[in-house]
């Protein structure tokens, strides 16, 4: 029984690794975060001190962005672990149910790990940015290319285990043939 299962989930290698490594770099982030908290608050003030003209010298707005790349920071972080684990259960879940196609399972466990592993990324590069560009909404709108493609292959790809899931619960169902070990065990 193991063995069949290992099987449907061979397919779903790429994105089942992808969630993984989102997870653990959700994790990394917290343990980072808990050792190096100050150092990584200092290191955005520092940046957005040598960049100072880009502010005015207004200390007021440097601040408010360098707050702002920090809370972008733990948004990594939670989008990591939210993402990771979402993805990583959708996969299973997709692994359970039964398909016609692997390719169609192939590509959406891709697609969840790709994007949960995409969206995490952009919000910490968002937060590198900002300091230096002098604003988080820059920073934001010069990571689109990333933010969008990733949050949209996510939520197809969690559509696309919604759908597989409703289509394989009205599918004609498989009865199990007389003699079969199913059958024993529900007699």
């Amino acid at each position: 029984m193991i063995h069949n299962y290992f099987c449907h989930m061979k397919p779903l290698w790429v994105g089942t690794v992808l969630s993984l490594l989102t997870l653990f770099y959700g994790f990394g982030l917290g343990a980072a975060f808990g050792i190096a908290e100050d150092g990584i608050k200092g290191s955005l003030k520092a940046l957005a001190q040598r960049n100072e003209a880009v502010y005015n010298s207004d200390k007021t707005e440097m601040s408010k962005v360098t707050d702002k790349a920090w809370s972008y920071f733990k948004r990594a972080h939670l989008h990591a672990n939210g993402m990771g684990a979402s993805s990583l259960v959708m996969i299973i879940f997709l692994s359970l149910i039964k398909q016609r196609s692997t390719v169609t399972g192939m590509i959406t466990a891709t697609g969840l790990g790709a994007g949960a592993m995409g969206y995490s990324v952009f919000w910490m590069l968002a937060g590198m940015k900002a300091p230096g560009l002098g604003s988080s909404s820059l920073a934001k709108e010069s990571l689109a290319w990333l933010a969008i493609p990733s949050g949209g292959i996510f939520i197809s790809g969690t559509i696309a285990v919604l759908v597989l899931f409703v289509w394989g619960m009205h599918r004609q169902p498989v009865l199990p043939k007389e003699g079969d070990e199913y059958s024993k065990r529900t007699l």
